[in-house]
């Protein structure tokens, strides 16, 4: 048995329900894994409210770490003891131990704990697609990352320091402004005090920035538009604040023939090879020490509301974890 988050309807952190589940066998290219610790994301969030819809009842957690139990036929890349992080679909990772596909999960190297695997793989494997697969970056260029001081903010701040590149960050206090710029930041504004647009125009002596990055959705969208330089690319990966409302695209034109997209890191780690390679590089880059894993707060299994509850409430900085 297996002690495992699920939810029966969608709503608030009150939906969440830890129950005993059995643990079988894995089938032909799935493994069993016994969990150390799992991560805990936005994403979560939007699936419990019913924003990213599920068939129910539905078990939650898109990332975990631990040690592979049993193997299925044809899954070589992995065998029975070994250390192992993943972010993948169907969720489940809330749990103890579960049965899932293996083609993305990924060995994990003995220099990176349980828990930073579990904290990195989901947030981490967003920012090497948003850096390495999604508009070209180079040293040299400028970003602009929301919500910097969060999960995915900091290793992104990291990042981008490692490769040359200029990130301006946003965040909601002086404190997690000044956690952005100790882990790799040029600048950090704190939204609550300053209006960014206006700060990131001033900082750039009016050009704009090359790409901005925004999970944070609704109460960002026009002001990043407006943040960018012509020919720039706005890359939106969440709904923090809520979903951005329609948009007329036509306004790209006059606003300096911008791009935007809305990637999903699923899409680039569908494909097993493209999983197993970009997570090879966000190991390498923590390995080498350019970019170290941030754990903010640690929840056990059966304070998962108040881990919810936290996240959704701006409470939490860097990654969170909840341990088994």
């Amino acid at each position: 048995m297996s002690k495992t988050v699920v939810i029966n309807a969608h709503g608030g952190s009150d939906a969440l329900c830890l129950e005993d589940r059995v643990v079988g066998d894995p089938g032909p290219g799935e493994i069993r894994i016994a969990h150390r610790a799992c991560g805990l994301n936005f994403i979560d969030v939007y699936q419990r409210s019913g924003l990213y819809p599920m068939t129910l009842p539905h078990a939650l957690g898109m990332e975990g770490a631990g040690i592979v139990e049993a193997i299925g036929d044809g899954v070589t890349h992995l065998k029975v003891g070994d250390r192992a992080a993943y972010a993948a679909q169907p969720p489940g990772s809330y749990c103890e131990a579960r049965v899932m596909p293996a083609a993305q999960v990924c060995p994990l190297p003995d220099e990176i704990s349980f828990e930073e695997g579990a904290a990195m793989m989901l947030k981490g494997l967003t920012v090497q697609y948003l850096f390495h697969r999604t508009t070209p970056l180079k040293k040299g260029d400028t970003v602009l990352f929301h919500a910097a001081a969060g999960g995915v903010g900091l290793i992104a701040c990291q990042w981008a320091r490692s490769e040359g590149i200029t990130l301006i960050g946003t965040a909601g206090s002086d404190e997690k402004c000044q956690l952005a710029l100790d882990h790799g930041a040029a600048h950090c504004i704190n939204y609550r005090t300053e209006n960014f647009l206006d700060k990131v125009r001033e900082l750039t002596n009016g050009e704009g920035v090359d790409v901005v990055m925004d999970s944070v959705g609704a109460d960002t969208f026009e002001g990043s538009l407006d943040s960018l330089k012509p020919l720039g690319m706005l890359i939106t990966f969440g709904n923090a604040s809520g979903p951005v409302p329609p948009f007329n695209l036509g306004l790209l034109g006059p606003k300096g023939s911008l791009k935007i997209t809305r990637p999903s890191v699923f899409t680039h780690i569908a494909k097993h090879q493209d999983c197993q390679d970009m997570a090879h590089h966000l190991f390498s880059k923590v390995v080498s020490g350019d970019v170290k894993i941030n754990i903010g707060q640690t929840f056990p299994l059966d304070r998962i509301k108040d881990a919810h509850d936290a996240l959704e409430g701006r409470q939490t900085v860097g990654s969170t974890i909840i341990t088994l």
